[in-house]
């Protein structure tokens, strides 16, 4: 996005099965363009593109998307259990402090591990990258929590790829994707709390959402 909060596409290219190497090949073209790392990424569990970014951003932060996790968590429970798990797990990303959030995280783990161990071990694998939006403002923190913002994006493309498989070429596909994408971009909403985003770029600390603020030494 630029710096008054506007979301662009910046790119589109096909891969296999989102392999580490297609998300290399993505990442390191986004790199030679002129793309510094970003502070933080966003996504579901593909591990290729996380391996990738360790690779090509070390420096860049992770957090992983709460509405996947979730439907991956609740898929390993009976759909009786599911309605008081579900908020369970909203407990935890909904807490004000990450000091809060952990409280309700082991909660959920103690209360579902025993009979229930594929779920809570599904939850705790990731459980850093979970809350990792923690350590950005808070009125961040409804977009970086999920992959949302891009999720819609995604399905108009993939309805109109399926329905046009066969008779595109790899070139013409790829452009109407493209294009896709492009006509998407004039509808995303702005970031909120855009005016913060040159703070996060400089390094400004915001634990639990609010900025971190250092005392003058001449002044003390």
């Amino acid at each position: 996005m630029n710096s008054q909060g506007e979301k662009q596409l910046l790119a589109i290219e096909d891969g296999m099965r989102e392999s580490t190497q297609s998300w290399r090949e993505v990442l390191l073209n986004l790199k030679a363009r002129g793309m510094h790392a970003p502070a933080l990424a966003i996504g579901d569990g593909a591990m290729g593109f996380w391996a990738a970014v360790e690779e090509i951003y070390p420096s860049t932060r992770q957090q992983r998307c709460w509405v996947h996790k979730t439907n991956n968590v609740l898929n390993a429970l009976p759909k009786s259990g599911q309605p008081k798990a579900k908020q369970a797990l909203q407990e935890i990303w909904r807490a004000e402090t990450k000091a809060a959030a952990a409280g309700a995280f082991d909660l959920f783990l103690r209360t579902y591990e025993a009979k229930y161990p594929k779920a809570t071990a599904c939850l705790e694998k990731d459980r850093e990258v979970l809350l990792t939006f923690y350590a950005f403002p808070a009125s961040h923190w409804q977009s970086l929590r999920t992959t949302n913002p891009i999720e819609s994006t995604f399905g108009t493309i993939r309805h109109r790829t399926t329905r046009t498989k066969g008779c595109l070429t790899r070139d013409g596909l790829l452009h109407m994707m493209f294009k896709l994408g492009q006509c998407a971009e004039k509808n995303w909403r702005r970031f909120r709390g855009f005016k913060e985003l040159d703070k996060v770029i400089t390094g400004i600390h915001f634990p639990d959402g609010i900025e971190e603020t250092r005392l003058d030494p001449v002044a003390a």
